[in-house]
């Protein structure tokens, strides 16, 4: 107990401590202390409290609050989600490119290799395709195959 007290006692003593200036007085003497005389040149070793003067004069940065950080970590997690559904969207999209082209390319197998194709009409009777509607798909399939396969 006496040592978690220790140690929160140091954690808080180190929060608050005061203004640190080094001035050189009249003699040449150099001087520390938290305040200094208005008629000398005085340089700040570091302020009161973790401020933007603090930044500039130590060229530390001053840490930031709980707030900033949380703010930061939820922006940088949304960028993460995203690029992630992002690249989700890219790899579907080029999975259904590749399924088309071979659903295309099965198409076009299927009018160059068979002579005889049969197809249904609006009645539901069968008729045989003839070669020169045959040509006709075949080009078709071929412009639809350079369409999914390029």
């Amino acid at each position: 107990m006496k040592q978690c007290l220790a140690i929160f006692l140091l954690l808080t003593s180190m929060s608050a401590y005061p203004a640190l200036n080094k001035w050189v007085d009249a003699q040449g003497k150099v001087h520390y202390s938290d305040s200094a005389p208005s008629d000398v040149a005085v340089q700040k070793i570091r302020t009161s409290s973790n401020s933007e003067a603090e930044t500039q004069s130590s060229g530390v940065p001053a840490q930031k609050t709980l707030a900033e950080r949380d703010a930061e970590w939820k922006k940088s997690q949304k960028v993460k989600e995203e690029t992630s559904q992002k690249e989700a969207k890219e790899q579907e999209a080029i999975q259904t490119k590749q399924k088309n082209c071979e659903s295309a390319r099965g198409n076009l197998a299927t009018y160059e290799n068979s002579p005889r194709l049969a197809s249904y009409n609006a009645s539901g009777e069968r008729t045989i395709m003839d070669d020169s509607a045959r040509q006709q798909k075949i080009e078709e399939a071929r412009k639809i195959v350079s369409s999914y396969c390029n």
